[in-house]
């Protein structure tokens, strides 16, 4: 729990803020709905949700701070403590870590020299582990500041880490242009993306995930997705997988091993071994 009460913000950034939160909370038929985008707009202001922020979204909602808090301390999308320009995720659920996530979050910690939740000491780099990020087609996926960067190595995340903090320009997969996590914040409590083009540039489902609509719909050919890994796809196409049958490219991971499964091994074919009832 954060100590409190909190000192207020300069009366210049409280008057800057307390327009924000009014056009906010002018979006919902009840104040306190207007908490999740609140919390996203005090994040905005210092990178992360300070006690400073919670007194703030209290007053302005007429809720108790221990309320606030209680919303702030659940989702992980508000930070509780200084965090970098940068916050970059690493998804280490299933079909992400099998592919490679895991060996990727574990080479960043050693090349950034931080742990899970942890900020490189120039203040740029935020790294942690996420949950699914619903791109597995596109796995392993690392995110910056919540846009997409797809078939990721350690090699190339190292790479961007790299990129990041020496500020050179750094471009997402798909989706709009990378910017601060402040402004990320912003963007999320619901205010416009000003920047050029930044609307349009959406990100879509993948040709992995598409393939099977167009299989569904009868349709034939298309384009045939191929690994990135051999270096002659572009970094935005997923995982093998093709439309005619074929087995995918080998993918270099233990899973890949061959099995002695029933289907494989004659010496224990599948079926009952028993007539039922015995």
């Amino acid at each position: 729990m954060p100590q409190l009460p909190a000192p207020d913000y300069p009366a210049d950034v409280r008057a800057r803020l307390e327009a924000d939160a009014q056009e906010i909370i002018a979006r919902y038929p009840g104040s306190r709905s207007a908490l999740l985008p609140m919390l996203h707009l005090v994040q905005s202001e210092e990178g992360y949700v300070t006690p400073t922020g919670l007194r703030f979204c209290a007053e302005m909602l007429d809720l108790t701070t221990a309320e606030v808090t209680a919303v702030a301390t659940f989702y992980t999308m508000y930070r509780r403590k200084p965090s970098g320009d940068y916050q970059v995720g690493v998804c280490t659920n299933t079909l992400c870590a099998v592919m490679g996530g895991d060996a990727i979050f574990e080479a960043l910690q050693e090349h950034l020299g931080v742990g899970n939740d942890e900020t490189t000491e120039d203040g740029k780099v935020t790294l942690e582990h996420i949950e699914c990020n619903a791109a597995c087609d596109f796995a392993p996926v690392v995110m910056v500041n919540w846009e997409f960067f797809d078939n990721q190595t350690p090699e190339s995340a190292r790479k961007l880490v790299d990129d990041l903090r020496a500020g050179r320009e750094v471009r997402p997969t798909r989706g709009a242009p990378l910017c601060t996590f402040k402004e990320t914040a912003r963007i999320l409590a619901g205010f416009p993306d000003e920047r050029p083009g930044a609307v349009e540039a959406s990100g879509s489902a993948g040709p992995a995930s598409l393939a099977g609509l167009r299989l569904a719909k009868g349709e034939k050919g298309g384009p045939k997705v191929v690994s990135p890994r051999g270096g002659e796809a572009p970094a935005s196409a997923g995982q093998p997988v093709t439309e005619t049958g074929e087995a995918p490219e080998p993918h270099p991971s233990s899973h890949d091993a061959p099995r002695r499964t029933a289907a494989s091994d004659p010496d224990n074919p599948a079926g009952p071994v028993a007539k039922e009832g015995k």
